[in-house]
């Protein structure tokens, strides 16, 4: 379990004063540190990450700048309406988003930061900058074992490395998904939990296969949103519900199979949508959209069909 590691952004300036990277308890409590009504804060990356710390520090009045390389927000792990959705969020509560923006540099006065520069030429004052860029899984010492890495200690689902004497769980590790059909590394709280119960159970000599849906949450302002299963693949999408309440939930399908739900304020169906998920149900998706049809009476079918 040697977890992950900040993804560093490798340009001048990254070392003044005033720039922070978020992993640990210690990070955030020295970026709260500089939190103060009418200081400028540029974050560098538009995902949960840096979505989360601007709305956070929206609410603490400072004036929020979101420096993002992609066109959208969330870009790898939601679909462009949830971005719009997301995006005007953070517009409509004063945060001001700079999309296809590539950081080139951090400038600095006196060893601490002052304004942060793209390569376009655009340039953002910053009295403290926040970098929320991903992160590293630390494989150095599994390597060093011998054993085999890609994205991650690759595991089976007994979380079993290439030796078996050595197990790997969390966010260092790469695992197969036997709902997916692929391997996955996962960068959650759930997984690192569960992984934790197989791996147990696999040095005791009970072994059972890790097999779960991967889910996360984000909390932005007054929206919770809960993910259940991965977007990244799919041949459908649809909302179910208005976006402009901030309660509604979106589906992504598969041939014809529910593959993941995005749940914005919508606790219902998320967890009827996880079910949904791992059972690999299908739903059609003019069916999800018709908010006069009840979900949980389609749900319940649904599974049924499943075998669920």
């Amino acid at each position: 379990a040697t977890g992950s590691r900040v993804r560093e952004l490798p340009i001048p300036g990254n070392d003044l004063d005033g720039v922070h990277y978020l992993r640990s308890i210690a990070d955030v409590q020295a970026m709260q540190e500089e939190f103060a009504v009418g200081k400028k804060l540029v974050i560098v990356g538009g995902g949960y990450i840096g979505l989360e710390v601007a709305a956070v520090g929206t609410k603490r009045g400072l004036d929020v700048t979101v420096l993002e390389t992609e066109e959208r927000v969330m870009n790898r792990v939601v679909a462009r309406e949830i971005s719009q959705f997301f995006q005007d969020m953070h517009t409509e509560e004063g945060v001001h988003l700079e999309l296809g923006r590539r950081v080139q540099e951090i400038n600095g006065e006196g060893g601490h930061c002052v304004s942060v520069t793209c390569a376009d030429g655009f340039t953002a004052p910053a009295n403290m900058v926040v970098i929320g860029i991903g992160i590293l899984p630390n494989v150095e010492l599994a390597e060093a074992a011998g054993l085999t890495c890609s994205d991650g200690i690759v595991v089976d689902e007994y979380c079993q490395t290439t030796d078996p004497d050595i197990l790997a769980i969390g966010d260092c590790s790469k695992h197969p998904n036997g709902l997916l059909g692929r391997h996955l590394r996962l960068e959650s709280v759930h997984n690192a939990i569960e992984q934790g119960k197989t791996a147990a159970a696999t040095i005791t000599g009970n072994p059972t296969p890790y097999n779960q849906v991967p889910w996360f949450w984000s909390d932005q302002y007054d929206v919770k949103m809960q993910i259940a299963g991965l977007s990244d693949v799919h041949e459908q999408f649809v909302v179910r519900g208005d976006p402009a309440t901030r309660s509604f939930a979106a589906f992504y399908l598969q041939q014809g199979k529910i593959v993941a739900v995005d749940a914005v304020n919508s606790p219902k169906e998320f967890m009827i949508g996880k079910k949904l998920v791992a059972a690999g149900a299908e739903i059609p998706v003019d069916d999800l959209a018709d908010t006069t049809k009840d979900f949980k009476t389609m749900a319940t079918a649904a599974l049924a069909a499943a075998g669920a």
